[in-house]
């Protein structure tokens, strides 16, 4: 059964949010003051309506009740973007993920309803930073403060051994995921894998030991 989301923003974000939701089989109404804006999302959103998400009357006749989460994609405008989301909780919406530029939003913002606030530019920067800091780190998705996935490039000095040989996660502090062959992901099935070197490897862990493999 496809989700339902509702979208209230279509600058740069909520306009990505919007067309990857859909193309993923997803029901998205999207909301926008900007009549252009809307018009342009027609092409690609189930529906798209002109509307002022901080007006009680217009939030209500949304039924935001019946959607599984309620997207806060205002970015240039804080005021609009806290007010809507109090509004949305206040309305009934069973899950409201928003949108902040700045930590002090953030904050606001989960104080007010918010279930789950992403600091969008800050968390972009982290993600580069983090692929940037070593050639061998290829990509970062971060699960928490303290731990996160990667996508990074085999040691030299694993080459021609097995991860029993290496003693890869009592030594090293990780957990080895799955193994990239080219474009491919396969599921890592037995601890006598010998690597080879011509892999690239998806590994869970904390910063720090992720950064002493990658040295």
């Amino acid at each position: 059964m496809a989700r339902s989301f509702l979208i209230v923003g279509l600058g740069r974000f909520g306009k990505h949010m919007a067309k990857t939701l859909t193309q993923q089989g997803s029901e998205v109404l999207a909301i926008d003051i900007n009549e252009d804006r809307v018009n342009a999302a027609l092409k690609y959103v189930t529906d798209a309506q002109i509307g002022d998400a901080t007006d009680p009357q217009f939030v209500e006749e949304l039924g935001v009740n019946n959607f599984d989460v309620c997207i806060v994609a205002i970015g240039d405008n804080f005021q609009s973007s806290l007010e809507t989301t109090c509004l949305l909780k206040e309305k009934g919406a069973t899950y409201v993920f928003a949108r902040a530029n700045r930590d002090i939003h953030k904050k606001f913002l989960l104080r007010n309803g918010a279930d789950e606030v992403i600091y969008a530019e800050r968390e972009t920067a982290e993600r580069f930073a983090m692929r940037f800091s070593s050639d061998r780190i290829f990509d970062y998705f971060k699960l928490s403060e303290e731990y996160a996935i990667f996508e990074v490039s085999v040691p030299e000095s694993w080459i021609g051994k097995t991860i029993i040989e290496k003693n890869v996660r009592q030594k090293y502090n990780i957990n080895i995921l799955a193994l990239k062959q080219g474009s491919t992901f396969n599921a890592l099935s037995s601890p006598d894998y010998r690597f080879t070197g011509e892999e690239k490897m998806l590994v869970m862990g904390t910063k720090e030991s992720i950064r002493k493999m990658t040295k």
